[in-house]
């Protein structure tokens, strides 16, 4: 009934969205005296900033097509490598022979956003690496009869995926995927699988939540499982190519994280009305660019929702050694090999200080030398990965990183403060 009401919803406004988008190109219009107006911009704003906020947004596109490497301009081409039921693997092919590149395997969040929310990581990666992510489906384009996908799946892809990718590949996972990803490696260690990756970097994710929770962490343990069965899941509805399956849909994902800052969204539509209205087309352009990433949302099964919020919320069973990847206990102490980074940020409001770093501790039987620790100063979650500061700060650390493991000595863990 959710799901539905939200799509009569969105079908009621189109024909207001539609007229919004033509008044504002026609209070544009440099034929339009109005156009020249006070009242005329001002309504053009207006119209643009309705239509731009009621537009469902689809998947966007990487739209990564050259980057720069020993001074020239090279191609960049998307190619999918490996695909299931429910993702697959998508590899940035750089026009030039750079063997030597090293491997990274992306693993982008299944938390509501497409594998494009890390648009910025790819390029900054792309120059000096072999760059693949993950590129997952949205729920509700996935038929039935592809069966479940629950938290021990996504281990299982990730597993499978470097085993396709093959030996001394370099990992990051972003936010909620450390746990499966973090899982994963400890159960390919357990069974001295000789596709373990060579490192991974572990960026703004929930490993243990009981070390400094925030308002996400809060609202998953004061509410029993019940209650987010009850009211965040509902039906596909039809005619999409996963009608009836259970998810939990991106727009109620959307709207949590809306509502988590909505101050500052508000002003930042505000401001954004103001660059219109004045004709700053190149901040408006930021901004717009911005929020149309933010909207475009997919849904993800309500099993592998429902068993995430159980596993690494409520009960943390993976600091506690409790956590099962079906019949299987992983335990992080079998992590020997695989080093480990952990990056955190100093204004993290997702995933607090102190959340990501107890992977460091939990891997015990893990030399030193291999325990890497960053805490970004001044950055928040969507920092760690995006922006400035990714790019001239967390990117080299994460790329010194991946240096360490082909013979360059690897630095103890330490942390660096603002």
């Amino acid at each position: 009934m959710l799901y539905s009401l939200y799509e009569l919803q969105h079908t009621a406004v189109a024909p207001a969205r539609y007229l919004a988008d033509q008044g504002q190109i026609l209070f544009r219009n440099p034929l339009n005296p109005m156009s020249f107006t006070p009242m005329g911009r001002m309504t053009s704003a207006a119209l643009d900033l309705f239509e731009h906020s009621t537009r469902r947004y689809g998947k966007p596109r990487f739209d990564l097509d050259w980057t720069h490497i020993d001074g020239r301009d090279v191609r960049v081409t998307e190619e999918i490598m490996y695909r299931k039921g429910f993702g697959q693997i998508k590899r940035f092919v750089r026009d030039i022979r750079r063997p030597n590149d090293p491997k990274v395997l992306l693993v982008a969040p299944m938390s509501g956003h497409f594998a494009t929310l890390l648009r910025g990581t790819v390029e900054a990666l792309l120059p000096d690496h072999d760059v693949y992510i993950t590129d997952w489906r949205d729920a509700r384009d996935i038929p039935l009869f592809e069966g479940r996908f629950d938290l021990c799946d996504y281990i299982d892809y990730v597993i499978g995926w470097l085993e396709d990718i093959g030996p001394k590949c370099h990992v990051i996972a972003v936010c909620q995927p450390a746990v499966p990803v973090y899982a994963a490696v400890a159960r390919m260690e357990a069974e001295k699988n000789r596709a373990a990756p060579a490192s991974i970097t572990l960026m703004g994710g929930p490993i243990d939540t009981r070390a400094n929770p925030t308002a996400v962490n809060e609202l998953a343990t004061t509410r029993p499982l019940s209650w987010f069965e009850r009211n965040v899941i509902t039906h596909v509805p039809p005619p999409n190519a996963g009608m009836w399956r259970k998810v939990y849909p991106g727009f109620l994902q959307l709207a949590g994280f809306m509502s988590m800052n909505l101050g500052d969204h508000m002003m930042k539509h505000h401001e954004f009305f103001n660059h219109l209205v004045e004709g700053d087309g190149e901040s408006a352009d930021a901004t717009r660019f911005f929020y149309e990433e933010y909207r475009s949302v997919m849904d993800m099964t309500a099993e592998f929702y429902l068993q995430t919020i159980e596993t690494v919320f409520q009960t943390h069973a993976l600091p506690k050694g409790e956590m099962m990847h079906h019949e299987h206990r992983v335990d992080p102490k079998a992590i020997t090999r695989t080093a480990i980074l952990c990056v955190e940020g100093e204004r993290d409001d997702i995933s607090g200080i102190g959340q990501t770093r107890s992977a460091l501790d939990l891997a015990s039987n893990l030399d030193p030398a291999k325990k890497r620790y960053f805490m970004a100063p001044k950055v928040g979650h969507y920092g760690i990965f995006n922006g400035r500061r990714w790019r001239e700060v967390i990117a080299p650390e994460v790329k010194a990183s991946f240096a360490s493991m082909m013979g360059i000595r690897v630095r103890p863990t330490r942390t660096v403060r603002a």
